[in-house]
């Protein structure tokens, strides 16, 4: 009986051996250096994070409750006038100019997100139906534009939109355009801009959801009497509602602080959050407000993240038998 029993200490005792080894191939490490291996790997980037993200952000917020000096210094007093004209009240009474630019670059946000969505889903379904070494060609096409720098493609844009550009020319030589006629500054350069440039935000989620779609329930739905259309809406769709919700997010979120392309496209016909953050740190030297109108699009954008949480969060616990 003796025998037994110290084979099996040998065995525990090597068993408690291997599990204290700090091995790299696979083997069990104690819980502790779980933790310290965890901490050491994420402090540089919890450190650049905490230096040039969280302070710098704290600082904003806590800039946007001080006030503007005479001669445009920070007067470090507390105050909630800032936030008070980003609502509307002026000085002598009530200001549009602020709440109408909030919801003008919710509203270029929100049409830039659905111009994207409308114009993403058949390159999405395209792509998704070419050959297999189609698909790295045509998802890399998507991609080029990210190559070159936002600020170049939109010089380039005035370049096309000009009343000597390749387009303006190709719309008067129809008649559809008086000729010498500039498409910009304006509206429809802006957008016209803002979808092309997020375009590929949008394309890139839709053709991940629409790779996995099972087309099997959309042949069962014509099976059952359901036309092509209903069959899309009943059984495609609510497979690819989440990349059309994470595309939405991408498109949306730095579609509302835009400033270079309203800017150089819109002039001053077209002004957003971002052209009144760079007005208000730039030209004004009223950085206090600056800074709340910063912290205004933050909540916005947060809000819109919340939203998108809670409804795909919803939509998962509905799934849920």
């Amino acid at each position: 009986m003796a025998e037994p029993t110290a084979s099996a200490g040998q065995t525990a005792f090597k068993r408690r051996r291997r599990i204290r080894r700090t091995v790299h191939f696979g083997e069990p490490l104690p819980p502790g250096a779980h933790t310290f291996r965890a901490a050491w790997l994420c402090g540089p980037a919890l450190a650049w994070v905490t230096v040039f993200l969280l302070v710098p952000l704290l600082f904003v917020i806590a800039l946007s409750f001080a006030q503007r000096g005479d001669d445009g210094e920070v007067v470090w007093r507390f105050t909630w006038e800032n936030y008070s004209r980003l609502a509307g009240n002026g000085a002598l009474g009530f200001d549009a100019v602020q709440p109408l630019i909030l919801g003008r670059s919710l509203g270029v946000g929100l049409a830039t997100a659905t111009l994207c969505l409308l114009a993403g889903l058949p390159v999405a379904f395209f792509i998704a139906g070419l050959p297999r070494r189609w698909k790295t060609v045509a998802v890399t096409l998507v991609v080029i534009p990210f190559w070159t720098n936002l600020l170049v493609r939109t010089y380039a844009w005035q370049i096309l939109l000009a009343p000597e550009g390749w387009l303006a020319q190709t719309l008067a030589t129809a008649g559809w355009l008086p000729p010498g006629t500039a498409l910009y500054p304006g509206w429809p350069a802006v957008m016209l801009a803002m979808v092309c440039d997020y375009l590929p935000f949008m394309v890139l989620p839709l053709y991940a959801s629409v790779e996995k779609v099972d087309w099997s329930l959309t042949e069962a739905a014509e099976d059952l009497g359901a036309s092509p259309l209903r069959a899309f809406w009943h059984a495609v769709l609510p497979q690819i509602r989440p990349g059309m919700i994470a595309g939405g997010i991408l498109v949306f979120l730095p579609a509302t602080g835009q400033f270079v392309i309203p800017d150089l496209l819109g002039g001053a016909k077209v002004a957003l959050l971002g052209n009144a953050v760079q007005q208000q740190f730039g030209a004004s030297r009223d950085w206090p407000f600056g800074s709340a109108i910063a912290v205004a699009a933050l909540v916005v954008m947060l809000f819109s993240l919340w939203l998108h949480t809670r409804v795909t969060k919803g939509r998962r616990e509905v799934a849920l038998p």
